[in-house]
């Protein structure tokens, strides 16, 4: 990083939690009669035909005032505080198939749905399979484990709730550009150690020709905007690759310090998914958590959410280490986890998305 570059972030995108939850019509928009009016219908004419989720394009599904309202929540994403709500999605009289046809629809006018995972899940169901996300290819999003604040690797990435857990499940988001600033206040030596290249694992969702490991930096600067890439656990688990670089102690002394920012209760945001609930994130400007949670006993009562990754032309300007760990949509964006000879899909029901057999998921299978 440039020495030019170590300054503070200013603009909408660096704020306070508690500041924010005193204001909650500022980051929620719930859907008017109208919106859900058009909602209904634009479902009701996909599900009479025989048309793959997938499939689905924005001119396919007209919104009306709710296309308006979803262009003014692409900025709030890109230009405003990085985040934002929606609630009010019907789903509790929506069957699967609709409930994917509606939120694959609404996402249509945001972005492009690339792959979250090995087997090309472009529509990503957020359930606890029971697998042990410190195993190699574990993903924490298939267990119901407490997950740390990360970024996930693509533009936008949106959860929309079916049902909740038992307990717990709490959702917890905080500005990067307010934890870069209160980094660059105490430790401007670990911010420059987060801006140098990291090893990341890629849990064994290797594209074709890339090592089983990629470059990244935490902090990544292009054209004076800074964005945001982070998991610890991605970055711990290259070191079982022998050609990886051992991490140094600056460098975990850096990581222990980005959670603690990130988990200081004066700067995170909480927020409890409702069923019909919409979560929008920038994941170049916004860091996400989740608590662990309790499912109910009975599977079709346990906590399921949809997800979406999206990739838009309207995204911040990218460093170059980003397309060394992914290859670009038609657009310029990064593409997701799209393997080789692996194609788009829009599972309805759960699916393991990881690579290989599902029982190197498991502790002690």
């Amino acid at each position: 990083m440039e020495q030019a570059d170590l300054r503070p972030v200013l603009g909408a995108r660096v704020w306070r939690g508690p500041d924010l939850a005193e204001r909650e019509d500022d980051w929620t928009y719930r859907l008017s009669a109208d919106d859900i009016a058009a909602l209904d219908d634009a479902v009701a004419r996909i599900a009479a035909r025989d048309m793959d989720v997938l499939d689905i394009t924005r001119e396919q599904f007209p919104l009306f005032g709710l296309a308006d309202v979803l262009k003014g929540i692409e900025g709030d994403l890109q230009d405003g505080l990085g985040f934002k709500m929606i609630r009010g999605v019907p789903v509790e009289r929506y069957d699967i198939r609709e409930a994917a046809i509606a939120y694959f629809g609404i996402g249509s006018h945001l972005g492009e749905a690339v792959s979250q995972n090995a087997a090309g899940h472009a529509l990503g169901h957020v359930c606890n399979l029971g697998f042990d996300p410190s195993l190699p290819t574990a993903r924490g999003y298939q267990s119901a484990n407490k997950l740390n604040f990360h970024t996930d690797p693509t533009d936008l990435v949106g959860l929309m709730c079916l049902r909740k857990a038992k307990s717990g499940g709490l959702s917890s988001i905080v500005s990067s550009g307010t934890v870069f600033n209160e980094m660059l206040e105490l430790r401007p030596d670990l911010v420059k150690v987060l801006s140098e290249t990291l090893y990341r694992d890629r849990r064994g969702e290797i594209p074709e020709g890339r090592e089983p490991w990629y470059r990244l930096p935490v902090f990544n600067f292009r054209d004076g905007r800074l964005t945001t890439n982070y998991v610890r656990s991605t970055i711990e688990k290259a070191q079982r690759f022998d050609d990886v670089p051992r991490l140094t102690d600056a460098q975990r002394e850096a990581f222990s310090l980005i959670e603690r920012i990130a988990t200081d209760p004066s700067l995170y945001l909480n927020m409890d998914f409702e069923p019909g609930d919409i979560q929008l994130l920038n994941n170049h400007y916004i860091m996400h958590s989740r608590t662990a949670y309790e499912d109910y006993p009975e599977p079709e009562r346990r906590r399921h959410l949809m997800r979406l990754w999206l990739a838009t032309e309207a995204g911040p300007p990218l460093a170059d280490p980003y397309y060394e760990f992914m290859d670009k949509t038609d657009s310029g964006r990064p593409n997701g986890y799209l393997m080789p000879g692996v194609k788009l899909t829009a599972p309805l029901v759960v699916e393991d998305g990881g690579p290989g057999a599902s029982e190197q998921r498991v502790a002690n299978a």
